[in-house]
């Protein structure tokens, strides 16, 4: 019987990597799932460390490489990627690439969407916004990603009251938390029903 290959995914991460060192960990005993490449759009991102320390190849590229070139996407269909996770990757993806992986990219969303998502609705912008408007709840949204930002097929959330005494960085820690438990599975989940 012939080995079945794992399935490959990319990562691509913008900022300090935390999602994408548990997306990492985990897969790391799979033997059909795999962690084949980690890019991202910010040389100085400590992602690109946390990938070099788990012996998984990087790619950094550059806006003109990413937006009017398909340089990336050739890269990854070479690379034979199957999925694409977004991993705190902070710019909207080109339709060269949303075409490239129909139904095969998926990001994490600090906020219960469609609410509080957007073009700059990232990080603490967020999670300032869910206090300034007295939101009763939030949490986090796992979604396939389309052309636009924020819009693609929900397929998870997972959600929590904000109290009173909640501030930015408390809701920042809480939806930490949620995204280190579910995100992984998450994935898993969805590329096991697409095989």
């Amino acid at each position: 019987m012939q080995a079945v290959s794992p399935i490959r995914i990319a990562i691509f991460a913008s900022g300090s990597g935390t999602n994408a060192q548990r997306i990492m960990d985990y897969f790391s005993k799979s033997n059909t799932i795999e962690v084949a490449l980690l890019l991202s759009n910010n040389p100085d991102a400590y992602a690109l460390t946390r990938a070099k320390n788990s012996n998984i190849p990087t790619r950094i590229f550059s806006k003109a490489e990413f937006k009017d070139s398909t340089i990336i996407v050739d890269e990854l269909k070479a690379a034979k990627i199957d999925w694409i996770i977004l991993a705190g990757f902070l710019w909207l993806i080109p339709n060269s690439l949303v075409q490239a992986f129909p139904s095969s990219i998926l990001n994490i969303h600090p906020a219960l969407l469609p609410n509080f998502g957007g073009k700059g609705m990232y990080g603490m912008n967020v999670h300032r916004a869910v206090i300034e408007t007295g939101a009763k709840e939030t949490g986090i949204t796992i979604h396939l990603v389309n052309e636009e930002y924020d819009k693609g097929e929900i397929v998870f959330q997972a959600r929590f009251e904000v109290v009173s005494d909640d501030t930015p960085e408390t809701v920042a820690e809480k939806i930490h938390a949620l995204e280190q438990e579910h995100f992984p599975r998450v994935i898993e989940e969805q590329i096991n029903k697409s095989v």
